[in-house]
């Protein structure tokens, strides 16, 4: 799918030149990429002390259940 973005060329430039990348392209897919992973993270991270911990879980147990 082709996309027309108005990014500035610097940015553009910039993250081509720090991630080595041979093309826009390249450096849009790469930082678009980057920034999903990043958010899915947060995500993970706002989950601490959200969750109950079990000290009477038994991991063992669990995998010897038929």
């Amino acid at each position: 799918m082709s996309v027309n973005l108005a990014i500035e060329n610097e940015l553009i430039e910039q993250a081509k030149q720090i991630g080595n990348h041979k093309n826009k392209t390249a450096a849009v897919r790469e930082a678009l990429t980057e920034y999903i992973r990043r958010r899915k993270q947060m995500k993970v991270i706002d989950l601490f002390g959200k969750i109950d911990f079990d000290a009477d879980y038994d991991d063992k147990t669990q995998r010897n259940r038929s």
